[in-house]
């Protein structure tokens, strides 16, 4: 099992969508590979429904996603 994340920055809400769907988006860490170094994180979830879950994504994955938006 591993250890949950901290959020270290608070959830913010999108200023792009509509009033009836956006996505907040935080900034927190989780466990390193060694179980004791941190690593920052991004969580993602959706403003309206925000128990159905939070995607999760590293600095390098956030990156491609964001870069691959902007590409589109």
């Amino acid at each position: 099992m591993t250890a949950p994340e901290h959020v270290i920055v608070p959830w913010r809400k999108s200023a792009h969508g509509d009033a009836g769907g956006r996505v907040e988006v935080a900034l927190a860490t989780a466990p390193g590979t060694d179980g004791v170094e941190r690593d920052t994180i991004r969580l993602v979830r959706d403003s309206k429904n925000p128990e159905l879950g939070v995607l999760r994504f590293t600095a390098r994955s956030w990156a491609a996603l964001i870069n691959g938006i902007k590409n589109h």
